[in-house]
């Protein structure tokens, strides 16, 4: 798995997955609906072991016991940090994660609990991207910007400071050429889950 390919790299690369959410469109737990040989947060978790990180963090709110238990079931390694205010939206699960990174963290991929099939060969690219000075980095598909982000140390404050249920699109959007697009293989970096029938598409 990909923790060992973060340790020694120039940047000191964290891996977050928002898996917070109560899946109301989605009719209740989502992210331990099955998807394919197990549940759909194991598709995300897939990708975040497998991008150069040096941890993986599952940030729980809704349904926490149940998704707690995929993600340590997918890899004991996983640690698990609960998002006392995750009703608030997403921005809290952003928050929450953020903060519980390592001090020395420069940058943290945040990756979605209901997307996935994030492919992983744009991942490494995306972290070269910041190696080579962007302040962030997004995957790109058909012109259509995807998940997940990329975010450099120098945007925690404002990401630390979002509220809401909106993501780190606010933050990205001033970013001009400091954020880094990368072309993406497929739509996996814009496919997700919001009702039971996408499960199947």
């Amino acid at each position: 798995m990909g923790l060992a390919t973060g340790v020694g790299r120039k940047t000191a690369f964290e891996a977050v997955v928002l898996a917070a959410g109560s899946g109301r469109r989605f009719g209740g737990d989502k992210l331990t609906a099955a998807w394919e040989e197990g549940v759909l947060l194991e598709g995300a978790l897939a990708a975040a072991f497998a991008a150069p990180v040096r941890s993986v963090t599952v940030v729980i709110g809704a349904h926490a016991e149940a998704v707690a238990a995929a993600a340590r079931g997918f890899d004991p390694r996983t640690v698990i940090v609960h998002a006392a205010d995750h009703a608030e939206g997403m921005a809290a699960s952003l928050r929450t994660g953020i903060a519980s990174l390592p001090p020395d963290a420069e940058a943290a991929f945040v990756f979605l609990g209901d997307m996935p099939r994030v492919p992983t060969a744009v991942l490494r690219r995306m972290a070269q991207a910041l190696d080579d000075g962007a302040w962030a980095a997004a995957p790109v598909y058909r012109g259509r910007r995807g998940n997940p982000v990329l975010l450099g140390r120098r945007l925690f404050p404002d990401l630390l400071a979002l509220t809401g249920d909106a993501g780190a699109r606010g933050v990205l959007q001033g970013l001009g050429p400091r954020l880094a697009l990368v072309d993406s293989p497929d739509d996996g970096v814009l496919f997700d889950v919001d009702v039971p029938s996408d499960l199947n598409r």
